[in-house]
Order: C-alpha cells, then structure tokens, then sequence
C-alpha cells in the first residue's frame, strides 16, 4: 500500500493570501501547501481519499489521479470537506454514488451543505453520494481494514484513520490514552503539528509531538498541516529530530 499526500497545508493553504513573509514568497515548491488531504492506495490499487478541502479539483490534476473508490472524512471543517462537489466528473465517470464514510455528526453537515446531492429529484448535473456512518470500531472495506482513531480537535470529536502499520491523524490538539493504545506499534504515524511554538486551543505544536513520538515510538514520523509560522520547509526539515520529518505536497510512503 502506499500514501500519498495531496495536501499538507492548513486551512489557509501555503502561501496565505495577502502574506510577504519569508515561507509565502519562497520560491521552493516544498513550501507551497495545499489544504491538507491525503490519497491511499491499496495493493489491489483501490483508491481511498482522505479529506476533500477546497484545493481537490487542483489536488487530482497535479498527481494525474482519475478515480476515487471511497472518502474518508475526518471531520466537518470547510477545509476538508468543501470540495466533495468536485467530485462530479468521478462520479459521472463511474456511474455510481460517491461512497463517503465519516461520523454521523459530519454526515448531517454534508447534507446541510450539499443538500441537491441528496435530493429525491436530482439536478442532472448535481453530484451524488452514498453516507456510511461509522465510529470508533474497526471496519473493512475494499478488503482493506481500518481502525479509525478519536481526537479531540478545539471541543469536537476527529477521527484518524489506521491503515496496517500506518496512522493518519490530522487537526488534533488531544489524544485519549485509551485512543493511543490504537497507535502501538506503528511503522509510520502521521501527525498535524500547526507551528514550532507558542500554544494552539486546537493543534499540536512542535513539542506536543516530540512527547508524543517519545511515548508511542513509531518508527518514523511525518508532520503535516503545517502553517506558513513554521518556518521554510529546507531549514526547518533538517533541525528536527531524528526520526521525524516534514511531509509536503506529493510526497510518498510506501508501508
């Protein structure tokens, strides 16, 4: 299986509109982020999307992907759920309802925000999905297994997604230790780490996931949704510890 990330950047994107600092006028691709987004492609080659933001439509061009067989999605902010509408020509294509699986709190906004792709009479041209609510239990589906993972995100429950001995976990300020029991063993985990420093209510920084990579010891760890605060991607790669790197835009895991 491998992961590919589409997007490592926050909910403003790399670079922020309007920003001169030195990460939003830098001219190296590495620091150029889309929203935060990630393609999984099983060894049957079935294609699984993790979040759906804004930059989707951008997202498929640029990695010349042209199916989707399932979304997962993390949550209900705009930033990764935006651009289900996107979706149209794959679902045109395929002839058949996009499958979406999330909680059912995030399955009630879908429909409050694309509510023509629900509707008993459907615009031709509108978009057509097919919800599957889950929680914290582990399901299967495209013969692929996959152990979602609560936290906690400001105040709402987001789920990350455990694929083999890979973790996916975006938009988390708080894990339980009951959720990290989820996360032993792991060849990779994947954690959003916002900035080096200074706080956040909703995300973690820098030395949140040193702790945590101290206490769960994944083999590798990869960095993503990452701000413009935190610094240009070649500097900032090389002072981290061992062990852990930044991921960007395009970037590969095999596991």
């Amino acid at each position: 299986m491998k992961l590919k990330f589409l997007g490592t950047g926050t909910s403003q994107g790399v670079p922020v509109i309007g920003c001169t600092c030195e990460v939003c006028t830098s001219q190296n691709p590495k620091d150029s982020r889309f929203r935060a987004s990630a393609m999984v492609t099983t060894d049957e080659n079935r294609k699984i999307l993790i979040d759906c933001g804004p930059d989707f439509r951008q997202q498929m061009l640029l990695n010349k992907e042209d199916h989707i067989d399932i979304t997962l999605l993390t949550h209900e902010h705009n930033d990764h759920v935006i651009g289900l509408d996107d979706m149209r020509p794959l679902i045109f294509k395929s002839g058949e309802n996009m499958p979406i699986y999330c909680l059912s709190r995030v399955g009630h906004e879908v429909k409050n925000r694309f509510p023509y792709a629900f509707a008993d009479i459907r615009y031709p041209g509108a978009p057509a999905f097919d919800l599957h609510e889950i929680d914290k239990e582990v399901f299967t589906v495209l013969d692929t297994e996959i152990t979602p993972i609560e936290v906690i995100h400001y105040k709402i429950s987001v789920l990350g997604y455990r694929f083999k001995n890979l973790a996916y976990i975006t938009d988390a300020g708080f894990i339980s230790d009951a959720e990290k029991e989820k996360l032993n063993g792991l060849d990779v985990l994947i954690l959003n780490c916002i900035r080096k420093f200074d706080p956040h209510p909703a995300h973690f920084v820098l030395p949140d996931v040193i702790k945590l990579r101290e206490e769960l010891k994944p083999k590798k760890l990869f960095l993503t949704h990452l701000s413009h605060h935190f610094g240009l991607h070649d500097i900032e790669d090389k002072q981290l510890p061992p062990g852990i790197r930044l991921a960007y835009d395009g970037l590969e895991i095999i596991f």
